[in-house]
């Protein structure tokens, strides 16, 4: 019986250095190059209501209720989402807007594990015709997800969906198809 506590004493105290020695903080972002002019890039990442049209999250697999509150694109404005499959409740707010150049969103993520997360979009002209999009996400780590980071970094686990969510939004935009295939989400549920 002693030798059963020390062993899950062991395990507690491995686990415990894991979370100590584990970075907390993260941040991922990705970038492409968008064969359209600045502009209009920014008046669709800027709006809550069309990040359906290239996001991941909510492109692929979402079935759950979103609504939105304040005016779409401008400082204040939110999404409230439920039913997701991965993040199953949260809100993203509009923090910061530098019109053209940077949008920067709260997102909180309620269920299953309490997350506050900063997303941002960088937008640079090449040319009037190409825009340079940065995306990304940044954020803090708290027990558990620290030490599966180890294991499994985030880079890893949401960098391919934000590459993938810039290969949507690259298709959209170059393609300028308002009825593509993409599913359409109604304003409110």
């Amino acid at each position: 019986m002693t030798l059963f506590f020390y062993i899950i004493i062991g395990i507690i105290t491995f686990i415990a250095f894991l979370h100590a020695w584990a970075g907390k903080e993260f941040e991922i972002n990705r970038t492409v190059v968008i064969n359209r002019p600045k502009d209009e890039v920014f008046n669709i990442v800027r709006q809550l209501r069309k990040e359906h049209l290239w996001i991941p999250w909510f492109k692929n697999d979402f079935n759950g209720n979103l609504k939105y509150s304040g005016e779409d694109g401008k400082m204040d404005a939110l999404l409230y989402w439920k039913g997701h499959k991965t993040f199953y409740e949260g809100t993203q707010k509009i923090t910061k807007i530098n019109q053209g150049k940077i949008i920067e969103t709260k997102i909180l993520v309620v269920k299953p594990v309490r997350m506050v997360l900063i997303e941002y979009k960088g937008l640079k002209e090449i040319d009037e015709n190409k825009t340079k999009i940065v995306w990304g996400i940044k954020g803090g780590l708290a027990f558990p997800l620290s030490v599966m980071a180890l294991i499994y970094p985030v880079d890893k686990a949401y960098g391919e969906k934000l590459e993938e969510g810039l290969k949507n939004l690259k298709v959209f935009m170059e393609t300028k198809n308002e009825k593509s295939s993409l599913k359409v989400f109604p304003s409110e549920k």
